[in-house]
């Protein structure tokens, strides 16, 4: 994954002349804007000549440049690689044609439109494991899930060995005491030909892997080429967003079939469980869930959501509420935190009178667990903030969590290597292991357990 210029800003020669605003991006050269496009309506749909293919539930819009705003001639060239190397205040720098003022106004003019979903985006337990599976999760009194994200590696790298120690969950003879299914924070596919990839990048690390796999996307999967990969989350879409579960003919003789998802943003509903995942969009830094190009509907349907399981509450059902992003809201390495992200998040959140149990997150390449301390409506609540980019990628490095504290939250734990999360809910509690993996043996520790208690919002 691309280095963030976010850790570049933390050279004292930066600090001292690029606004707080600008630190959360990358330092890649500056390039023509481009237009925002929507995504494709089902009557635009009916009209097309052409048949959809079968093979994805949602046809993501490509979008198309639009010519510079200025041109070679008339544009004198940059002193620096971006514009806003400058000690200019943000409140008194003009603005660059086609840019903005700062960094931050160029990705977000340049994020994808999110594909609309298919259907409701609910997506139950039963429609993944079958009902029977489902009711038997729910008779044993709590349901196990695997969850980490930044794979797409191969088989035999540190992601095959994350694999192959997450198999040791299963108990073929108990399977209500099982995994459910795993997970997937994001970043499936690295680079381009992100379609032929799924095979030894997704596919064949997973082979042996008994469970099945839902997911949200990344940024590496929402990522453009214009040769091989023109429509933004094409590949995501086909495999973990098909009409059904089949087996793709890109498996050759593996046998794994597609998931289901009803899009790229949907409430998987479980017993004892409630995940909200959503998609924060393509930019290497930050993340997004709204804005001009991917539009207001995730945010709106966020919304109604959380009234929803809000009023749910109300009559007696009180699930763990766990809320899922790729790009994390906190993180002290690898990348820089999403705050713009967070504040769009929490600002719907105090809408609906409801937080999450627990946040999951990818995108940094180690394990990070921070606990976040608020008051809603009067109450005390303790959340932890989870990134989780351990799935084998690679590893960054992070600093050591002594409990520093910034704002609302403390930095508890933190691990450079390989590994995954194990976490079993049950009606009063959520319990977290993570295991670290070693990539040459594959052998497999305990890093550090911690539980979320649902009636006090506390967490040990």
């Amino acid at each position: 994954m691309k280095k963030a210029a976010a850790r570049n800003s933390r050279k004292s020669t930066v600090a001292k002349t690029s606004s707080v605003n600008n630190s959360s991006t990358t330092a890649k050269q500056i390039l023509p804007r481009r237009a925002a496009a929507t995504p494709i309506s089902k009557s635009a749909t009916k009209k097309s000549s052409k048949k959809p293919s079968s093979a994805t539930a949602i046809k993501p819009a490509a979008r198309q440049p639009t010519a510079p705003k200025t041109t070679a001639k008339s544009r004198q060239s940059l002193r620096f690689a971006h514009p806003f190397f400058t000690p200019t205040p943000l409140s008194e720098r003009a603005s660059v044609p086609g840019v903005g003022t700062r960094l931050l106004d160029f990705i977000q003019g340049n994020l994808e439109p999110i594909p609309a979903p298919t259907r409701t985006p609910l997506f139950t337990l039963a429609e993944i494991i079958g009902q029977k599976g489902s009711q038997e999760i729910e008779a044993s009194g709590s349901i196990r899930f695997h969850t980490v994200g930044d794979t797409g590696k191969g088989a035999n790298t540190p992601q095959g060995a994350v694999a192959e120690a997450m198999q040791a969950d299963f108990d073929i003879a108990h399977p209500a005491n099982s995994p459910a299914f795993f997970f997937h924070l994001g970043d499936v596919i690295y680079g381009p030909n992100k379609d032929q990839n799924y095979r030894p990048e997704f596919y064949e690390p997973y082979v042996h892997y008994p469970g099945k796999i839902v997911g949200i996307a990344g940024n590496h999967d929402g990522e453009v080429f214009p040769g091989t990969d023109p429509v933004s989350l094409r590949g995501f879409v086909a495999n973990f967003c098909a009409p059904s579960q089949v087996v793709s003919p890109i498996t050759g003789t593996i046998f794994r079939e597609t998931m289901n998802q009803p899009g790229v943003y949907y409430l998987l509903d479980a017993p004892f469980l409630q995940i909200v995942a959503l998609y924060s969009n393509a930019a290497e830094n930050p993340g997004f869930i709204s804005g001009a190009i991917p539009g207001q509907a995730q945010k709106t349907w966020l919304l109604k959501t959380l009234k929803t399981i809000a009023a749910q509450r109300k009559v007696g059902t009180r699930k763990a509420l766990i809320f899922a992003t790729h790009h994390p809201p906190f993180t002290a390495g690898g990348h820089a935190p999403s705050t713009a992200m967070l504040a769009d998040i929490d600002s719907v959140c105090q809408q609906a009178g409801m937080m999450p149990d627990l946040f999951l997150s990818g995108h940094a390449h180690s394990y990070q667990r921070y606990t976040r301390e608020l008051t809603l409506a009067g109450r005390s609540l303790q959340i932890p903030y989870i990134v989780a980019g351990t799935g084998g990628i690679n590893d960054q490095a992070v600093p050591a969590a002594t409990g520093q504290k910034t704002g609302d939250h403390i930095f508890v734990k933190s691990l450079k290597g390989y590994g995954y999360l194990l976490l079993e809910v049950s009606s009063s509690t959520i319990h977290g292991t993570m295991f670290a993996v070693d990539p040459g043996t594959h052998a497999r520790s305990t890093f550090e357990t911690f539980a979320v208690d649902l009636a006090r919002n506390t967490v040990s």
